[in-house]
């Protein structure tokens, strides 16, 4: 196996099925060497199994790569701990972290239950803090220790973090912090030569192909399968790559044929009084504000 991500050591989580499967197999393809990390859960994160992990790792082996299964609950402390250790104990270091981790507790905000918000919080954000604290740990005493490291780390967000999704409000909240996630790390850990940069991907997965089922349908035979999860992999596995040095704080909306860098927030239109405003005449400034500032993108399934 040889390519752009020769000898790498790469961990991506919930790499079972759907992107993180995708994932595994062109890092595998690319000269890695994968953990592949999957709780094996369902759809609504109940359950575990061995299953999916192992099974990608005998496809991995079976092209010739080296691969490993694991299956840590990456938003465990201990459990992320142990699953960057096992990275660093077989294959005698860690270079990239892809959290990719996670399910679905869809439900309207006025009827979504506390279990329900955690749950998706818990996965989603701490699942991606987990890993990747233990990982900086790694890479910060190597590059302490003089050595020149290219840790890469890919988040995961989605476009309902970017633009919101209705009925997806614990899992929008959720992917809208980890994009503001992977600015901070970018910026703090430049220093020890590691990017971070978060993809927000459009394809079809267990979680996409129930919610939006007629745009993740598969198209007539011979047709290009945009929603195919291994569209996504290339654009994961070349910012895993050392090529992608100095690429960092970004987050790339991917679908398709079609990669694009996502404007996020910036500073807009302001007015300056120059003193305390009464509250009546805070109207008057926010219209203008307002008349000059672009349109927000629509929220997923607004009317």
């Amino acid at each position: 196996m040889s390519g752009i991500c020769e000898g790498r050591v790469v961990i991506v989580t919930g790499a079972g099925r759907g992107l993180g499967r995708a994932h595994a197999l062109e890092f595998a393809r690319q000269g890695a060497r994968v953990v592949v990390n999957d709780l094996g859960a369902e759809i609504d994160g109940t359950g575990s199994s061995t299953g999916p992990a192992g099974e990608v790792v005998e496809e991995i082996r079976a092209m010739g790569g080296e691969a490993v299964a694991n299956g840590a609950d990456v938003a465990d402390w201990e459990q992320a701990g142990a699953m960057v250790a096992q990275a660093i104990e077989t294959f005698g270091r860690l270079d990239v972290l892809v959290n990719n981790a996670g399910f679905l507790r869809d439900r309207m905000l006025a009827n979504t239950s506390e279990e329900e918000w955690d749950a998706v919080i818990r996965v989603h954000l701490k699942g991606h803090f987990a890993p990747a604290r233990h990982a900086i740990a790694h890479w910060r005493d190597r590059a302490k220790a003089g050595e020149q490291v290219e840790g890469r780390v890919i988040n995961t967000s989605s476009g309902a973090g970017l633009m919101g999704s209705v009925g997806q409000g614990n899992y929008s909240a959720a992917k809208a912090g980890i994009a503001a996630l992977t600015l901070v790390q970018a910026a703090e850990w430049a220093r020890y030569g590691v990017t971070a940069n978060a993809i927000a991907p459009a394809a079809r997965t267990r979680m996409t192909e129930q919610v939006f089922a007629e745009t993740m349908a598969a198209p007539a035979e011979g047709q290009f399968d945009a929603m195919a999860p291994e569209n996504v992999s290339p654009l994961v596995v070349w910012l895993g790559s050392v090529d992608s040095a100095g690429v960092t704080g970004r987050v790339f909306e991917v679908e398709g044929g079609k990669i694009s860098i996502a404007d996020g927030w910036q500073h807009g239109p302001s007015f300056d009084k120059g003193a305390r405003y009464e509250p009546a005449e805070v109207g008057a400034v926010v219209s203008d504000l307002l008349a000059e500032a672009p349109p927000p993108a629509p929220v997923y399934g607004a009317g």
